[in-house]
């Protein structure tokens, strides 16, 4: 799997970068199929009454499908954590219903 990584408006850290790689790197647990992830980390805009809004949007490719997902949080970390964490139960999703249909394949109704 390759993970491709962006970021607007902010520097982009070695640190950052080590743990968007860690988080994302758990995903091909889910789902072996996973052949690229592109993530763009950022702030929204520095003109919130309530602070920095920091986003992180992914697009995974998963055998020609391709998944996108953005979060947004007034911490980085918790951005790539929750597009991580929704993009595991979107990948768990995708195998099920791929395993239910081969499963139904074989079995017909009388």
């Amino acid at each position: 799997m390759t993970i491709n990584i962006t970021h607007r408006g902010i520097e982009l850290t070695p640190a950052i970068t080590a743990y968007i790689e860690e988080k994302m790197t758990l995903l091909a647990r889910y789902e072996e199929r996973l052949e690229h992830l592109d993530v763009e980390v950022g702030m929204t805009s520095n003109h919130h009454q309530k602070g920095d809004i920091f986003f992180c949007k992914v697009v995974a490719a998963v055998q020609g499908d391709v998944l996108r997902l953005e979060k947004e949080e007034e911490d980085l970390y918790k951005a790539i954590d929750k597009v991580k964490d929704h993009l595991r139960l979107e990948l768990a999703e995708r195998k099920d219903r791929i395993r239910e249909r081969s499963q139904g394949k074989g079995v017909q109704e009388e």
